[in-house]
């Protein structure tokens, strides 16, 4: 099962992102596939700021992880310099920890993720346009989405 939303803006991107905040659970997990600029990182800071995280939220292509405390932790994870890795960052931790999860280049890792999750891949249509491609793995995450659409 695929949901697709297109949104026109940025503004919506970020109505988009808020909305699913409000339905985030503590031990969620989501991944993000899209090519660079797709809006990985801008839809994972709109997502931040509706779990009520008011620290800047920026892409840890760097430092792989990165932790933000709100209403629900964030775990905000860009694995794409893990491609040649068999590093373990202590997965298990991460993902089934109390926090929100969402991971950029989630690809990657796929044999790490979890096998419950959403995952979104985001298309670039032009500068403001993007296509979501939401697909569910799980029943909760087929609820969220059912909420999501509503």
């Amino acid at each position: 099962m695929k949901y697709e939303i297109e949104v026109q803006s940025l503004d919506e991107t970020n109505q988009l992102a808020q909305k699913l905040a409000n339905l985030l659970e503590p031990g969620d997990n989501i991944t993000f596939e899209g090519d660079l600029g797709a809006g990985k990182t801008t839809f994972t800071q709109a997502l931040a700021k509706g779990l009520g995280i008011t620290r800047t939220v920026n892409s840890p292509t760097f430092t792989i992880m990165k932790q933000y405390e709100g209403r629900l932790p964030l775990n905000h994870l860009d694995v794409y310099r893990l491609e040649e890795s068999d590093e373990d960052l202590g997965w298990e931790e991460i993902f089934y920890g109390d926090a929100v999860t969402v991971v950029e280049w989630a690809h990657l890792i796929e044999e790490d993720l979890p096998e419950e999750r959403l995952e979104i891949e985001i298309q670039r249509i032009d500068e403001h346009k993007r296509k979501y491609i939401l697909k569910p793995i799980g029943k909760r995450y087929e609820r969220l989405c059912e909420e999501l659409l509503k």
